[in-house]
């Protein structure tokens, strides 16, 4: 399957289990990998026979954006949710989300999870 991907998306938002997360909020980073045909893409050329980059970044930068969460599990739910809902050429969905500097009491560089999802299996 032909693969789009679409990397290091930076967005600011208020996301985790701590009060002072959702009061000052942070910077998430977001990855997403997209299967779908792109034969007749590149055969013709056109943007209408792809998934549009630009629609896909808009969709994350809302969810990541918007309604706070938790856990970044449920963000990355989210993504992979919306990608599959309004992009019915989506196959597949790799959807991950990255916490850099999470509150955590050690040293570490980030957190993160990742989720694959698609319309043959959950």
């Amino acid at each position: 399957m032909d693969k789009i991907f679409i990397r290091d998306m930076k967005f600011y938002g208020y996301h985790g289990v701590l009060a002072e997360e959702k009061r000052i909020g942070q910077c998430f980073i977001v990855d997403v990998i997209i299967e779908t045909d792109l034969k007749k893409a590149g055969e013709t050329d056109s943007i209408k026979e792809t998934i549009n980059y630009a629609e896909v970044y808009a969709l994350c930068k809302d969810i990541v954006e918007g309604e706070r969460n938790n856990l970044i599990e449920a963000v990355a739910e989210k993504v992979a949710t919306a990608i599959l809902n309004q992009f019915s050429q989506a196959k597949n969905v790799v959807v991950k989300v990255i916490k850099p500097n999470p509150p955590i009491n050690g040293h570490l560089h980030s957190v993160a999870v990742e989720v694959k999802r698609g319309r043959d299996h959950d």
